[in-house]
């Protein structure tokens, strides 16, 4: 895998598709591209997945709420996108179960809900993970025991998945990489060029962390920057019919296990307003999302506030009794902004809730083509039909290369999952791992099998040769020094924050956000990158920022890093 620095220095090159925005989408569409033999080159101004794409609810799902809004082919869609990324992505895309708790004068009754489960397993072709069931009020008890059961009248019990969203965008850029693209973090457009007409040639661009500007020379630009779409288009033309998007905050808490155990997630409908949230299950840990709420301000801004901490606990105190949670059991927030596409009729009285998750394709004036909307659960197939209007476009100008392979995103899989075991066990897997490198902790050892798929034995094999790499960061958890190393010479890891927050997670999982072990992973870093003390401590510090923006909700500060 080239490094960031060396991606940077191939950057320069005229290509056929640049694609602007390291998310989901971005590295979807740069690995569709590739993998049709196109020269691609993708520019992130910060880390992949830095945006809204690591602040999801980690949900690889239909949208069973979406079918009470009529979205039939929303749902398809997704729960057809789902068995395709159970299929590429098996170690990241896991079955989990969905339990819908129904309690007596409910708007929703239980025999209603459960003809909803039948067409939810019918739309997916009955390919769900595995087929709903209904759970009386005793199998809820012994199911999920500390759920309330007080008027409760049943609970049917489906299946999704849950994600990595930060891995799955991460290992979709990585793909794209290994088969020819450059993806260049840190990298920041500046300006567009055009010709003499106003078709957009390229963009000029700035390299960040010390590497100057460059002029990149493109046939096709798309512009998949999520939440700064509005702002990428505004600088090539104006937003003359306004702008494109209607942004909505989701906020989630983390919280210790032991504080609220739950087995599957807990579909909750909050009583206030009725929105649907989640109490999901995550390792050792459990995390309660979303809220549903415009956001008006920078989208790099975005942290959850003293509201939405309190929105989310209300919602756990009624489902929950017997486990109320307060202000000191949340280890952790986060929030992302979803950039929804601005309804074209209803105006601004619309629900943000009820807002479509549709996507939209554009193509501007000047040829740059704009992905807006959309879900994590369907970004391959939004990613597919982005590549298609850009062949497109390339045709119809003449710069349509000869031949085109088939980009088979549907079958290729990620680069974890090459060789993974047919029957998807994680446990074999992670034995692997633990006879390559016997000295690793067994936890350790799991984690990597999660984490990494099949390249986790690679991993492994780094720590057989250099046992101080099965070192733990945090005592007591099962990270290890050697992800450090594989996040820097294999993932295009930069900064303190991109291993902390989106290759092992620290920042939400350990209780302490990680901060005890932030000065040891900057000291490997500054070895493996060449930093100086100054940059080493601006990483560090950089990355303490970023844990207090997830703390401002405790001192309700307008300004979460002042």
């Amino acid at each position: 895998m080239p490094t960031r620095q060396e991606m940077w220095g191939r950057l320069g090159d005229e290509v056929d598709v640049l694609v602007v925005g390291g998310g989901i989408n971005g590295a979807g569409i740069a690995r569709d591209a590739a993998r049709r033999g196109l020269r691609v080159a993708l520019v992130e101004m910060n880390d992949l997945a830095f945006g809204t794409s690591s602040r999801s609810s980690k949900l690889v799902h239909g949208g069973l709420r979406y079918l009470e809004q009529l979205e039939f082919s929303l749902v398809f869609e997704a729960v057809s996108e789902r068995r395709i990324l159970m299929d590429i992505a098996p170690h990241l895309v896991n079955p989990l179960g969905f339990l819908f708790p129904v309690y007596k004068g409910s708007r929703r009754r239980l025999a209603t809900i459960n003809a909803g489960m039948w067409l939810y397993d019918g739309l997916a072709l009955f390919r769900a993970p595995r087929r709903h069931r209904k759970l009386s009020v005793k199998d809820v008890r012994r199911e999920e025991p500390a759920l309330g059961t007080e008027r409760l009248t049943g609970a049917p019990l489906y299946y999704d998945c849950s994600t990595d969203d930060a891995r799955l965008t991460l290992e979709s850029a990585l793909d794209a990489a290994h088969v020819g693209a450059i993806v260049c973090t840190y990298a920041k457009v500046v300006s567009f060029t055009k010709d003499e007409h106003g078709r957009i040639t390229g963009a000029v661009v700035d390299g960040g962390l010390g590497g100057g500007l460059k002029e990149v020379r493109a046939s096709a630009v798309i512009n998949a920057t999520g939440p700064w779409t509005d702002r990428t288009i505004s600088m090539s033309q104006r937003l003359d019919g306004g702008s494109l998007l209607r942004p909505t905050k989701g906020s989630h808490i983390v919280v210790d296990r032991a504080r609220l155990p739950v087995e599957n997630a807990i579909v909750c409908f909050h009583p206030d307003d009725g929105r649907v949230a989640f109490a999901i299950p995550w390792g050792d840990r459990t995390y309660i999302g979303t809220t549903d709420t415009d956001y008006e301000g920078d989208p790099a801004d975005v942290y959850a506030t003293r509201e939405d901490v309190d929105y989310l606990l209300d919602a756990c105190r009624l489902y929950f009794p017997r486990h109320p949670l307060g202000h000191d059991d949340v280890i952790c927030t986060w929030a992302g902004l979803r950039p929804l596409m601005r309804p074209a009729l209803a105006g601004e009285d619309i629900d943000e809730s009820a807002v479509s998750r549709e996507h939209q394709i554009v193509v501007g004036a000047d040829g740059l083509i704009t992905i807006a909307g959309g879900k994590l659960t369907t970004y391959r197939r939004m990613s597919h039909e982005v590549v298609d209007t850009a062949v497109n476009l390339l045709r119809l100008s003449g710069k349509l290369p000869d031949s085109l392979s088939e980009a088979a995103t549907d079958k290729a899989p990620l680069p974890g999952a090459v060789g993974w075991p047919a029957d998807d066990n994680h446990e074999r897997v992670a034995r692997k791992v633990s006879d390559v490198a016997p000295s690793l902790a067994e936890t350790s050892a799991r984690l990597l099998a999660d984490t990494y798929g099949m390249r986790s034995i690679e991993i492994a094999g780094l720590v057989r040769k250099d046992t101080g790499l099965g070192d733990a960061l945090v005592e007591g958890r099962p990270e290890i020094l050697a992800q450090v190393d594989w996040a820097v010479t294999e993932e295009l890891a930069a900064t303190v924050c991109d291993v902390m927050i989106r290759r092992t997670q620290l920042y939400y999982r350990d209780f302490d956000q990680g901060l005890g072990a932030a000065q040891a992973v900057s000291r490997r870093m500054a070895t493996l990158l060449g930093w100086t003390e100054e940059q080493r401590q601006a990483s560090v510090e950089a990355y303490r920022c970023e844990v207090q923006r997830s703390r401002a909700w405790r001192s309700g500060s307008s300004d979460p890093v002042s």
